[in-house]
């Protein structure tokens, strides 16, 4: 019998790789290289998704020599073609890549030395043209047996000045198998280090092994959507009889949390509250401390009696060390996605970890471990279809920062988090760190706290690092028709030199980020805003409307601190030196940029902006990361004598706050338009006659608004938090988005996106605290921003 199947949506699942058996994915990051070897007939393609980048493809065959005739020009059905090389010429690019301090680099080299391939004489494949379009594409066939290195050096052949814009981005390559393995779906991502255990843990089955204090373990989920158990005992107490396991109930209570991440809370503990492991790594942020391993009981009460369980796998795979059974066993639950919903009911859903995602563990004393590959198949704990579990214990002489996985998008790859540019000097000062887009920036500071931070500010000055901020550079002769297509203010009027504070919105008018454009060059733009998302957009917008403009992400190239306080223009016409054709510092006007250098003609190259986020007069110092502990110094000895205070996010947050200064996802979301969240002076419908993206909607918000962005002054102490009901009676008639208490004001304030109806000043209103009805904070409606209404201090 034939089953048709009527044609029609499907489901989707962006956070899975869904790549056919023989695909494997690679992505190359800008400026590294990755090694691969390809079989006869094997196909490379090889993507360059934000255009103008120049990529390098060497093969090497069995005695290691350099032959690029061995990878031929292909069309994507393996028919012969061109496609977009540019010609075969000397490797520079990858030698030099190959040449570099970077981890990831050495290791590379170190292999193919083992091969015995020689790089000084390699020539390569080069593919894409310098004005190459974004999403171009192209194949390579491999005739014989080779080792194939692609290599993505940098536009410039040297690190980007803070005033060019061509950063080196990253290139994806998929390798098409002519035989696939045999296990399908199994591409392991590579070692972090030498192991020295490698276990497969089978879908359904369990197993122990050993592991000594100072050794990793990784334990990673082959397939996707698949959970692992995991519990391990005190070696040394177990072997005088004592059964000293991890327990959830003591690990939660002393870390705070539902379940401990790589940073300052990251360890689990036994009974007698002693730590036995600590997350180093997290590529999935996703897992279950509240449940035991899935047991006998369950199946049995689900109808399925007899199933096998995590709990008896477990029994066996402990028996040979005396461990007494038990009927279900409390564990780490790893990837299982678990959460509590508003009726106090705990409910379950498809893991959130994709092919390859994996958590890394450091033991604190010898143990002995025991991990699962969960074997549920009645329902979606597992994505309904059990699969592989992968071990990897690395040795204690290994070393490995803290970090979780930042994804630029759902079905991109993910990064672990890194450190800024300026990490070096902010963690000599404190060890208090958080994790904000794909990178750790300081909470506060040792010896000074977010008080004494804040009043630096408001006082003298303060430093803060900022490098997560993301910046995209948008070049080409359409680049101002796009950021005037896609941008809510008009960039038609932004002189170059010039930086104009904007949103980004979806036709329905809710904000995809706000941000800055400067302007650099007649078709030449940086736009800096929040998150990934706009920068996305930009390039999705480019290429949909046919507009010959590029949209490169430099976010790795262009790390900022910011400088901000009464003492900040001082403080920097010490430090930063500028051409003639460039305002110096002190003449430097609000929003607006100079290219300038630290200290004289020589020195190292910056672009600093009178631009900030804190209420007062500031500014912003871009470099490249290589010379940001550099930028730091010079900034700190001129900035000490006059009471420089180090920032964190802690004390900014107070900052901005007061200075009614939006931060994404809590004033605004796209649900939330610029209009109802506080920056309607953003969107000039009577003075931008061009059409733009989101135009119409908001038009209809201006004529009838129904939300609008107010301050709040509460009675008492008790802060606000966001997410807290504002109530008139037993009717919420807005929200608050933010609270703090203000230092220099004396008062507890909060911004609330209030109902037009009852967002007059003077209007008397209450936070509701608990449920929002056993609880009321008094508060009225003031005058938005609390802090400096007229921005005379920004201004001055």
């Amino acid at each position: 019998m034939t089953i048709t199947v009527a044609e029609g949506p499907r489901l989707l699942v962006p956070g899975m790789a869904n790549l056919q058996p023989g695909v494997e994915r690679y992505r190359v990051t800008g400026g590294a290289v990755t090694a691969v070897l390809l079989g006869a007939g094997d196909r490379l393609e090889v993507i360059d998704p934000e255009g103008r980048q120049p990529v390098e493809v060497a093969a090497f065959d069995r005695d290691g020599r350099s032959d690029p005739g061995l990878l031929e020009a292909t069309a994507g059905d393996g028919a012969p073609g061109t496609g977009p090389a540019t010609g075969t010429g000397p490797a520079t690019g990858i030698t030099s890549i190959l040449a570099g301090d970077q981890p990831d680099a050495r290791r590379v080299a170190h292999a193919l030395a083992d091969k015995g391939i020689d790089l000084a004489a390699a020539t390569a494949v080069h593919l894409f043209a310098p004005d190459s379009p974004a999403g171009q594409t192209t194949w390579l066939t491999a005739s014989t047996d080779v080792v194939c290195v692609v290599g993505v050096p940098g536009v410039l052949g040297r690190q980007m000045a803070p005033h060019e814009q061509d950063p080196p981005t990253d290139v994806i390559a998929f390798v098409h198998r002519t035989a696939p393995p045999a296990r399908g779906l199994e591409v392991l991502p590579a070692p972090l280090a030498d192991q020295n255990q490698d276990i497969r843990i089978d879908a359904a089955t369990a197993q122990a092994y050993e592991v000594k204090a100072g050794e990793f373990i990784q334990v990673i989920d082959v397939e996707g959507r698949e959970c692992s158990d995991f519990q391990c005992f005190d070696a040394s107490r177990l072997d005088g009889g004592v059964e000293a396991a991890l327990d959830a109930t003591i690990t939660r209570s002393l870390m705070g949390a539902s379940y401990p991440m790589p940073g300052l809370y990251s360890k689990y503990y036994s009974l007698d509250f002693q730590p036995m492991v600590e997350i180093v790594h997290d590529t999935v942020g996703r897992h279950d401390t509240f449940n035991t391993a899935c047991n006998a009981k369950y199946y049995e009460d689900m109808g399925y009696p007899g199933h096998v369980n995590c709990s008896d796998n477990f029994n066996r795979a402990l028996a040979p060390y005396d461990i007494a059974p038990r009927r279900g066993w409390e564990a780490i639950n790893f990837f299982y996605n678990t959460n509590l919903d508003d009726a106090n009911q705990l409910y379950f859903e498809e893991p959130w970890s994709r092919p390859g995602d994996y958590v890394l563990l450091r033991a604190l004393t010898d143990l002995v471990c025991v991990s699962s590959a969960c074997p549920c198949d009645i329902d979606a704990a597992n994505g309904w279809q059990p699969t592989d579990i992968h071990v990897r214990v690395y040795p204690a002489t290994n070393t490995f920062k803290k970090a979780t996985a930042f994804r630029m998008s759902t079905d991109a790859a993910p990064e672990l988090t890194k450190e800024t540019g300026f990490h070096a000097r902010t963690s000599e000062l404190t060890r208090n760190f958080t994790e904000y887009n794909g990178y750790w920036l300081a909470n506060d500071y040792t010896n000074h706290g977010a008080v004494a931070e804040y009043w630096a500010v408001r006082e003298k000055a303060g430093i803060i690092d900022l490098s997560p901020l993301r910046k995209y550079e948008v070049t080409g002769p359409d680049a101002e028709l796009l950021l005037q297509t896609c941008v809510t203010r008009n960039i038609r009027k932004l002189a170059v030199g010039q930086v104009v504070y904007t949103a980004i919105c979806y036709d329905t008018g809710g904000m995809i980020d706000d941000g800055t454009v400067f302007r650099l060059g007649p078709d030449n733009f940086r736009w800096i805003g929040g998150c990934d998302s706009s920068g996305l957009w930009l390039r999705q917008q480019a290429e949909e409307r046919g507009l010959h403009a590029w949209v490169r992400d430099s976010t790795d190239q262009l790390h900022n601190v910011q400088v901000q306080g009464p003492l900040s223009r001082e403080i920097l016409s010490e430090v930063i030196w500028t051409r003639p054709d460039q305002a110096s510092v002190e003449e430097l006007g609000w929003f607006r940029l100079s290219v300038g250098r630290i200290g004289d003609e020589h020195g190292i190259p910056i672009v600093v902006s009178r631009t900030g986020y804190t209420g007062e007069l500031g500014f912003e110092v871009f470099c490249h990361p290589a010379d940001a502990p550099a930028v730091w110094d010079a900034i700190w000895a001129a900035g000490q004598p006059k009471g420089l205070a180090p920032l964190g996010l802690e004390a900014l947050d107070m900052l901005r706050i007061e200075a009614g200064l939006i931060f994404a996802g809590y004033e605004f979301c796209d649900q939330t338009t610029p209009l109802e969240a506080g920056i309607g002076f953003t969107v000039p419908l009577k003075t931008k006659e061009d059409d733009f993206i989101g135009r119409d909607a908001l038009v209809r918000g201006k004529e009838h608004p129904q939300r609008t962005l107010v301050g709040l002054e509460l009675v008492g102490d008790e802060p606000a938090g966001n997410g807290d009901p504002v109530m008139v009676g037993r009717q919420q008639v807005g929200v608050v988005t933010s609270g703090t208490r203000s230092p220099i004001l004396g008062t507890n304030i909060a911004l609330c996106r209030m109902a037009v109806e009852h967002a007059e000043i003077g209007t008397a209103v209450e936070v509701g605290k608990m449920d929002g009805h056993q609880k009321r904070l008094p508060a009225t409606v003031v005058r938005f921003p609390h802090y400096d209404p007229d921005k005379e201090r920004v201004r001055a």
